[in-house]
């Protein structure tokens, strides 16, 4: 052993005094290095948090923009879909509306038999001045409305006359119109007058009885109606009740006021009477 040691023993020490020095080495590096990755972690965890919320960020705004696209499309489509129930909501009212005119049609003719010929017309303008009221109507030549054809409310009542045809179109003359005038009678005396428009009475929506005769009796409230006269317009068709009696000095009724039955401010639709039957 001895011997060996005085063979080898530099070699020993020297390969021990290297192998420690190694290990003191490995020792001094490893804990070196864990205080750099330490210091480096620490560095670079704000930017590893700030560099995580700006990914989440843009994966945030990608969902937002696909969701965003999503509601676009969706929204889209209930609009499409409102469109097409409002639509079928109109074509249901327009339906509704005209059997409520071909009902009403029937009706007036069931009650006056004696107009034998109507055209359905919709009210599509009103035209109230200092001197007349008038309406445009839908219907005209191509329907074979003629002018002086007397046109009539739902129910029966005189609403005026045709004065003016186009060839898809026609003017109404109200028979509150200044310039409207047609044989009068009362329902309940038979006395026979006329009905005209007046300036005054015109913006009222009202008309006036004249030309009465000496001696008649009237009441408010009396019905007047058509007289017939003139051939253009049927008899017995109400033009509306007296609503005031205007007298004279003498105590005679000078002319009566007449509120019309038509209700013309509410008017939309309207039957022009083509022809009709004389009745004696």
């Amino acid at each position: 052993m001895k011997r060996f040691f005085m063979k080898y023993g530099f070699a020993v020490l020297a390969t021990a005094t290297v192998v420690a020095v190694a290990l003191s080495l490995m020792t001094f590096l490893s804990n070196h290095i864990n205080v750099l990755e330490n210091a480096a972690g620490t560095v670079a965890a704000p930017f590893r948090s700030a560099a995580a919320f700006v990914a989440d960020w843009i994966d945030d705004q990608l969902r937002y923009v696909e969701d965003f696209d999503e509601l676009r499309r969706e929204n889209k489509e209930l609009r499409r879909q409102i469109a097409e129930m409002e639509e079928q909501l109109r074509q249901a009212q327009e339906d509704s509306e005209e059997n409520q005119r071909l009902r009403e049609l029937l009706d007036l003719r069931e009650r006056r038999r004696d107009l034998s010929d109507f055209e359905t017309a919709t009210v599509i303008e009103r035209s109230v001045s200092n001197w007349s009221a008038v309406m445009t109507l839908s219907k005209g030549a191509s329907s074979g409305v003629e002018e002086g054809d007397c046109v009539l409310s739902s129910e029966g009542y005189l609403v005026g006359f045709i004065t003016k045809v186009g060839s898809s179109w026609s003017t109404l003359q109200t028979l509150v119109d200044t310039d409207a005038s047609m044989g009068a009678q009362v329902f309940r005396s038979g006395d026979i007058a006329v009905a005209e428009g007046d300036f005054a009475l015109m913006r009222q929506n009202k008309l006036k009885l004249t030309y009465l005769p000496a001696g008649a009796t009237l009441l408010v409230g009396d019905l007047v109606v058509t007289s017939g006269l003139g051939d253009y317009c049927p008899s017995g068709v109400v033009i509306g009740s007296v609503e005031e009696l205007v007298v004279d000095e003498g105590g005679l009724a000078a002319y009566a006021v007449i509120a019309p039955a038509a209700r013309l401010e509410e008017l939309k639709q309207v039957f022009i009477v083509k022809s009709f039957e004389i009745v004696e």
